[in-house]
């Protein structure tokens, strides 16, 4: 693809995109497929609400510069046992290390190209039309059949050049009875820039995966994240979001129970401040019958920032026997900070056990007076009280040191750390 082929953006000198001659054929196609598309608008129901409109491509630069690595901010001290440790930063893939002889991180060949897109379609987004298009650095990591890896992979995605537009894309390949835990840092310095990263999770049978997104992005970054999982017969994934920066973030989940006794746990945390605007936008799809799904989404807005959630249960005509629940909650710190919710469920079959819940509103007047009328200030009080509202996430995520530095984070956020600024 030429630098005057690549749509609507900026052209830049980068690197070349890998791929052979058929790969690069998909690439056209799904770029030609994104430009008849075109920019979706708020108008639109996937993208009500947002600020889509101020999206002005023309602004960014489409390369891949490469650069040194950024700060570890929330995953540091992982390295050191991790399984293995992946850095691409600004497009480029500056170094891999991998210490588990059962995984394999594949950047080319004819495995890599025949899983990149075997997951997610074309079609279903532009950005992530744009993703199979313009990925510079895509990654196949492949978990062994019957391994189980102890220890976390840990990839980190640093954009740190201002005005450049990238497309991260990761697809995870997990064996028939493997065991993972996947850790992903995306993270920025206070740049105007724009990400859209994509990640493909293949489950196969029996397998068990955890994936964990850290996202920390500097206040004017925009980031437009998919995700779509497939997990087969008996296997079950784990995902949770945990997202404390960007100027607008948007993440769009798809957990899909495509075999028989497949199960999904669909989770987040968020942390709103100054003029932040997060996006999330989840379908838990059962195709199959005797499948469970579990969704819960627990975050806060605080200043002006802004939240919305979105999500949809479908149950197909062939999914018997299903549980599937969605639960969104939401606190609001300020007056100026607004969140909207908007479950949704399609049931198809008759014999499923189905509920959703959302709320929005203040923090819990009785929980806070208890705490008050104990000697706790008012500010202390409300600090204890949203920590303890982000309890039941954090508690579930698998690695103590990224649940630990995401609840100190969290009281920093707060201004727990010895200061009382909410009298």
């Amino acid at each position: 693809m030429t630098a005057n082929q690549r749509g609507p953006f900026k052209p830049a000198n980068g690197a070349e995109l890998v791929g052979s001659s058929a790969f690069q054929k998909r690439r056209t196609a799904a770029e030609e497929k994104a430009r008849e598309a075109g920019l979706p608008s708020f108008e639109e129901e996937l993208w009500r609400y947002t600020p889509i409109a101020d999206l002005d491509l023309s602004k960014y630069r489409l390369e891949a510069p490469g650069g040194a690595v950024f700060e570890s901010g929330l995953t540091q001290g992982l390295d050191e046992h991790a399984a293995a440790v992946i850095h691409i930063v600004n497009g480029q893939l500056v170094s891999l290390s991998v210490t588990d002889e059962a995984l394999s991180v594949h950047t080319d060949g004819v495995e890599f190209e025949d899983l990149i897109g075997s997951v997610m379609q074309t079609g279903i987004d532009v950005f992530s039309d744009y993703n199979l298009a313009y990925c510079s650095a895509p990654i196949v990591i492949h978990v062994a059949p019957n391994a189980v890896i102890k220890n976390p992979v840990l990839i980190r995605q640093h954009t740190t050049t201002d005005s450049l537009v990238w497309f991260p894309r990761v697809l995870v390949y997990a064996g028939e009875n493997s065991e993972a835990t996947i850790i992903e840092h995306q993270s920025s310095p206070d740049i105007e820039a724009l990400v859209c990263p994509v990640n493909e999770l293949k489950i196969n049978q029996a397998a068990r995966l955890r994936y964990l997104t850290v996202q920390e992005h500097g206040p004017r970054l925009w980031q437009i994240a998919t995700q779509t999982a497939e997990i087969d017969r008996d296997a079950h994934l784990a995902v949770t979001q945990i997202a404390l920066g960007g100027g607008y973030a948007r993440a769009r989940v798809d957990t899909k129970m495509i075999g028989q006794g497949s199960s999904g746990d669909i989770s987040a945390v968020y942390f709103g401040r100054a003029d932040t605007q997060y996006d999330f936008r989840t379908f838990q799809q059962h195709q199959a019958p005797h499948t469970n799904s579990n969704l819960l989404f627990k975050g806060v807005v605080d200043d002006r920032s802004r939240a919305i959630y979105t999500g949809l249960i479908r149950i197909e005509p062939d999914a018997a026997d299903v549980n599937a629940y969605q639960t969104n909650r939401t606190l609001k710190l300020s007056d100026e900070a607004w969140a909207e919710s908007v479950p949704n469920l399609e049931i198809e079959n008759n014999d499923v056990r189905c509920s959703h819940a959302s709320a929005v509103g203040p923090v819990d007047e009785d929980q806070r007076f208890y705490l008050e009328s104990r000697g706790v200030p008012r500010g202390t009080a409300e600090a204890l009280v949203v920590r303890g509202f982000f309890g039941e996430v954090l508690d579930k995520i698998s690695v103590a040191g990224v649940s630990a530095a995401v609840n100190s984070r969290i009281g920093q956020l707060l201004a727990l750390d010895g200061q009382d600024n909410r009298s």
